[in-house]
């Protein structure tokens, strides 16, 4: 007992010198990692890769991951997968790079990854997390595409898989939220470009874009003010029926809406009331709210 305890005291000894050691050395912040690194890993980094196990490779991408540094934990685990391949640690390690990967933005590999662990094992029950990753790796995205929304209809996509594929698993209410968020977001696009059109006088342009939003993304939260906006553009150009149609609609639907209250002003100021009103796409959505089959 007692040499066992001298044993412990002589590691510990040994581990504080070393510590001590690399700070009177100076050495860089990543060289004393990599060597602290291999010391409580079991690594050591004068071992080259080809010669240490599938675990001892996958905890050292473990332990880049807790020092915040995913991209050399992704390395390490796409190594695990190429240089054991057919290994239980490279299945782990397809996952992790998966995950290490979209920690370090690098959302291509990361899809990648993904998409690779899912075809490789299907009915794994980590093949949910696998999907949601690779939607995650679309949906992280949104916000950096500018007017292009490939990406989203992308994220939309990956995202139904995983409320579909895997409508019991941990990630699918999760999924469920991303998914209306996105919606939300093509929509938001969309009036986006309206707003614009409006603005500079170019009201059937306008109307296109407020017209999606109604008829394609009525269950957003932007409904209301596309409704608005039409009510504008068409009394611009002087088609009454048209914004006495939309401000029906917008009233029947979202009365306390300050969007209605616009819609109201609008119309009373030139002497014109809500009233589904003529014929033409509005009045089919009228017709739909009277039945219940809109919104």
């Amino acid at each position: 007992m007692a040499g066992g305890l001298k044993s412990i005291r002589r590691r510990a000894w040994l581990g504080v010198m070393l510590v001590l050691f690399l700070s009177a050395c100076g050495g860089g912040d990543r060289e004393r990692r990599g060597l602290l690194g291999g010391l409580f890993s079991g690594r050591s980094d004068e071992v080259p890769l080809e010669q240490q196990d599938a675990e001892t490779i996958f905890r050292s991408a473990e332990f880049e991951l807790e020092e915040d540094d995913p991209e050399e934990a992704a390395r390490l685990f796409t190594e695990v997968e190429r240089l054991h391949p057919y290994s239980e640690w490279a299945k782990r390690a397809l996952i992790m790079a998966a995950f290490a990967y979209h920690e370090d933005q690098d959302y291509e590999n990361a899809r990648a990854a993904a998409q690779r662990y899912i075809d490789f094992y299907p009915a794994d029950e980590e093949a949910a997390y696998a999907q949601y990753l690779l939607a995650l790796s679309y949906y992280d995205q949104i916000d950096q595409v500018g007017r292009d929304q490939g990406i989203t209809f992308q994220a939309l996509q990956a995202l139904r898989l995983v409320i579909e594929r895997y409508p019991d698993s941990p990630y699918a209410s999760s999924a469920i939220l991303k998914f209306d968020l996105a919606f939300d977001h093509l929509a938001g696009k969309e009036m986006e470009i309206g707003r614009y059109y409006l603005r500079r006088g170019h009201y059937i342009s306008a109307i296109n874009r407020f017209r999606v939003v109604v008829e394609q993304f009525q269950t957003t939260s932007h409904t209301p003010e596309a409704l608005l906006r039409l009510v504008e553009a068409y009394l611009s150009l002087g088609l009454t029926d048209e914004a006495q149609t939309a401000a029906a609609i917008l009233g029947h639907n979202f009365q306390s809406s300050p969007f209605y209250e616009d819609s109201y002003r609008l119309l009373t100021g030139q002497g014109l009331s809500p009233d589904a009103a003529g014929e033409g796409w509005l009045r089919d959505i009228w017709r739909q709210t009277m039945r219940g089959a809109w919104l």
